[in-house]
C-alpha cells in the first residue's frame, strides 16, 4: 500500500495550464478553486507554463492564457511573467531537471526502453480500448534485451527541446522509456474532494511512459519533478487525473521526493454531458469575454453549472 505523506509545509498551490489552445471555462473553474484554497490557507500560488508539447504549444497561446486568466480574476505570486525563487516556470526551459530524474530512475532500475507504438499496444489487448486514458501496457518489452538501446539516455538521443521538436541524433533509434510498476500493489491516497481512492498497479494501469521517443519527458514525470522542485504542497486539478495521481505517487516514491496533497475537482461538461476540451471554442474564456460576460457573472454561472 502506498499513501501520500503528511505535509506540514506552508501552503503552496499551482496553476498549470498548457498553451495548446484557448483556455475554457472548465480550466477557469479549476484554477479558481485552486486560488480559493491558496487564499484560504494564506499561501502562495504559482503559475507554471506546461509547454512541453512542442508540436502544439504556441507563443500566442501563452500570452492569451495569461491575459485571459488575469481578466478572469486569477492572481499568482510566482510565474513566467513575474519570476520567483523556483524558476524557470516554463517546462520547455526545465529539461535538465527532467534528465536528472530520468537518470536516477534508470540507474535504480525503475525504467526500461520500449519500442512498442500505441498501435502495437492496442493490438495486443483482448478488449478494445476507449477514451483518452493510456491503455494498460502488456509488458512486451519489460524483459526484452534491446541491444544497445538500453544504454541510451535522453541527452544522447536528442540535441534540444523547446519551441520546435526535439531533434534525433543521426542513426540512433528512438524509444520510449516505461516505468516498471510494482505488480498488484495497491496505491491509496485520500483526495481532498473525492475522499479515499484506491488503484491496483497492473489492473487499473500498467507500465507507463516517462520519456517519449520524441525526446520529451512525459506529463507524469514532468509534473512530479516540477511540483517537488517548486515546493508544491497541494495539487488542485480535474477529476480526469485521479488515475494519474496513482502513477505519480509511484514516481514520488522512486525519486524519494516529498508528496503533496491532492484535490481533484469535478469536471465541467457541455450540454451533451461530455467534458470540455480546447476544441470547445464557444466556451473558451476569450469567447465568453467577447460575448460580454463579466468575470463575476461567469464565476456565478460556473458555481450553478449553468454554462
Amino acid at each position: 500500500m502506498l499513501q501520500e505523506s503528511q505535509n506540514t509545509r506552508s501552503y503552496r498551490g499551482r496553476l498549470a495550464p498548457s498553451p495548446t489552445g484557448l483556455l475554457h471555462i472548465g480550466h477557469a473553474r479549476t484554477f479558481w478553486i485552486a486560488q480559493q484554497r491558496a487564499v484560504a490557507a494564506g499561501g502562495i500560488l504559482v503559475l507554471r507554463n506546461e509547454d512541453l508539447d512542442a508540436s502544439r504549444a504556441k507563443p500566442q497561446f501563452v500570452s492569451a492564457m495569461i491575459e485571459d486568466m488575469q481578466w478572469f480574476g486569477l492572481r499568482w505570486q510566482e510565474g513566467p511573467d513575474c519570476g520567483g525563487n523556483f524558476g524557470p516556470y516554463s517546462q520547455s526551459q526545465r529539461l535538465s531537471h527532467y534528465k536528472a530524474a530520468f537518470e536516477k530512475l534508470r540507474n535504480d532500475g525503475w525504467i526500461y526502453p520500449c519500442n512498442c507504438s500505441r498501435q502495437d499496444v492496442l493490438k495486443t489487448l483482448q478488449a478494445p480500448h476507449a477514451g483518452e486514458e493510456e491503455p494498460i501496457y502488456p509488458g512486451t518489452c519489460r524483459n526484452r534485451n534491446l541491444t544497445g538501446r538500453a544504454r541510451l539516455l535522453p541527452s544522447r538521443c536528442y540535441t534540444r527541446l523547446g519551441r520546435s521538436l526535439a531533434l534525433p541524433v543521426k542513426d540512433v533509434p528512438p524509444v520510449n522509456w516505461r516505468f516498471r510498476i510494482p505488480e498488484n500493489e495497491t496505491i491509496e491516497f485520500v483526495d481532498g474532494f473525492f475522499g479515499p481512492q484506491k488503484f491496483v498497479a497492473g489492473k487499473d494501469f500498467g507500465d507507463f511512459v516517462v520519456w517519449r521517443q520524441d525526446g520529451a519527458p512525459s506529463y507524469q514525470l514532468a509534473v512530479v519533478v516540477d511540483d517537488a522542485a517548486m515546493k508544491t504542497t497541494e495539487v488542485v486539478r480535474g477529476a480526469d487525473l485521479l488515475l494519474s495521481t496513482a502513477r505519480q505517487l509511484l514516481l514520488y516514491r522512486a525519486l524519494n521526493l516529498p508528496v503533496p496533497a491532492f484535490y481533484h475537482c469535478p469536471l465541467v461538461t457541455d450540454a451533451s454531458g461530455l467534458r470540455l476540451a480546447k476544441r470547445h471554442d464557444a466556451l473558451s474564456l476569450r469567447a465568453c469575454r467577447e460575448k460580454g460576460f463579466s468575470p463575476e457573472e461567469l464565476r456565478e454561472r460556473m458555481e450553478k453549472n449553468e454554462m
